[in-house]
């Protein structure tokens, strides 16, 4: 049987796995890696201590799984997306700590350059909104503060990635420079209607067209891994950013199609085809994994607080001492007695794109106890969902498209079952939760593996995707469209002056 290993390389830790021909998990090791906020609103990794990681579990879930170099029929990469490194391409040591998508230092550059008018090419080629959530302001940022980088990346000398690049450039010993569409797709400079790096936003960001990687698709021969770092060569045939890998991994392939991962904060990706889907309703356009080098878009959206809520309560309120206590405690009750939790720590992201929001709980009474504000916390995860794919809806139906039918779920908060039948209710569809819910090292592993022949096509995954739960709404839409209401009137309370 082929084996495949996916390097799964997220925000809080390096993780890897083998999946068999099957998708099943045969071995997993992680390791998390240090946290950096050197300033307010900074966040910063070390990449070299992520590679060291990446690589150490590599090995490890190899070890475990019985398994040596030559059992692995390729590997496959998904990664945090966003994060920017820039490191010399003669030694391979990075010039300056990499910048994490959370890290909000370039607000005011972009501030600057939506007074400049930028905003809407930005939008109109990249599907992206200007905000410091993305690479490119990251990028600047390096060149203009790390001492004669802007000189060196002129002349050739530095290279630019997302962490899939910089992993890629380390496990072929620096003779691979390249990225996948839907990485490329997040930087700020990609056209994902050409498909190709755009001139005019290199030059608007002042950022020289030497330091990029080349742009493959997700489905490719990106190389193999120098041999002395897991005891013999193996391909790498497959790389796409995280969200993106879970719907490739959801069988999400057709428009109309949609997944949710459940994380610190949640991730809703609905497949819109091979053409780009603009957004009216706050959303962002987004290239999907590419499998066979054609197009393909997605519409997502970003929930910033999702699972993070549920901390909250474990590490702010000390409501619970775990957070698994969460379901059984909000099971307490019956419903929340009328309090809404909108948890606004960092603002509030799609659908409503306020960064300046705070969290905020509405309808407290004296009856109200912690298992109320408990089940209300876990109903914002569902409510915040609802709204992202209410938008969806909005626009897959404004562009002749159709209403998705069911979403397909994973991430750790996924095996919440209240908080899945809470999602269903609000939403009025089935939320499907499948064996696997690996999904995201699942979808590296899948492309990886078309890549070398293992599957023969998108008809062989289709079918190896099995439901584990089915969750179907059991509440009336009267009541659900009330529930939503109350909370679009508690995110209206949060947003107020």
């Amino acid at each position: 049987m082929p084996y495949l290993l996916s390097l799964d390389q997220g925000t809080s830790s390096s993780r890897s796995i083998v999946f068999d021909e099957d998708g099943r998990v045969v071995a997993l090791a992680q390791r998390e890696f240090t946290q950096r906020y050197p300033q307010s609103g900074w966040v910063e990794h070390d990449a070299r201590e992520i590679w060291e990681t990446q690589l150490a579990t590599a090995r490890e879930a190899l070890h475990a799984a019985g398994l040596s170099a030559r059992d692995i029929a390729a590997i496959g990469i998904t990664n945090q997306r966003e994060t920017t490194v820039l490191w010399d391409r003669r030694s391979g040591e990075p010039l300056a700590p990499a910048i994490v998508w959370q890290d909000r230092r370039t607000e005011p550059l972009c501030t600057a350059l939506r007074a400049q008018g930028l905003e809407e090419t930005v939008r109109a080629r990249t599907g992206l909104r200007l905000d410091p959530y993305f690479s490119a302001t990251k990028l600047r940022w390096l060149l203009d503060h790390v001492p004669n980088a802007r000189a060196r990346a002129e002349r050739g000398e530095l290279a630019f990635g997302t962490i899939d690049t910089w992993l890629l450039w380390q496990l072929t010993g620096g003779a691979v420079h390249a990225t996948d569409v839907s990485n490329a797709s997040r930087t700020l400079l990609f056209d994902i209607h050409r498909q190709a790096w755009d001139e005019a936003l290199l030059a608007a960001l002042d950022i020289p067209p030497a330091v990029l990687p080349r742009v493959l698709p997700s489905c490719a021969p990106f190389g193999v891994t120098a041999a002395a770092l897991l005891g013999a060569p193996i391909p790498i045939g497959g790389v796409a950013g995280d969200q993106q890998s879970a719907l490739f991994g959801q069988a999400c392939f057709e428009p109309g199609m949609a997944k949710n991962t459940y994380g610190t904060g949640c991730f809703l990706l609905m497949h819109t085809g091979a053409q780009p889907q603009a957004s009216a309703n706050g959303l962002i356009t987004t290239a999907a994994a590419q499998p066979d080098g054609r197009p393909q878009y997605a519409l997502e959206g970003s929930v910033f607080v999702g699972g993070a809520v549920v901390q909250w309560l474990r590490d702010g309120l000390r409501a619970i001492s775990r957070s698994a206590e969460v379901e059984a405690l909000a099971a307490s009750v019956p419903d929340a007695g009328g309090v809404v939790v909108v948890p606004a720590f960092t603002g509030l992201g799609a659908p409503y794109w306020a960064p300046h929001a705070r969290g905020t709980i509405v309808g407290l009474a004296r009856g109200t106890t912690v298992a109320h504000i408990a089940r209300a916390a876990l109903e914002s995860i569902a409510f915040q969902s609802a709204a992202l794919l209410q938008a969806m809806n909005r626009d897959a139906q404004a562009g002749g498209g159709v209403p998705v039918a069911e979403l397909r779920v994973d991430g750790g908060a996924s095996v919440n079952d209240l908080l899945m039948q809470m999602q269903a209710d609000l939403l009025g569809i089935p939320v499907v939760r499948p064996v696997v819910t690996e999904t995201t090292a699942l979808g590296a592993a899948y492309l990886a593996g078309l890549q070398v022949g293992v599957y023969r096509g998108l008809d062989e995954l289709r079918q190896r995707w099995r439901a584990a739960r089915t969750f179907y709404p059991t509440l009336p839409r009267d009541q659900a469209e009330a529930r939503l209401a109350q909370w679009e009137h508690a995110v209206r309370q949060t947003l107020a002056p």
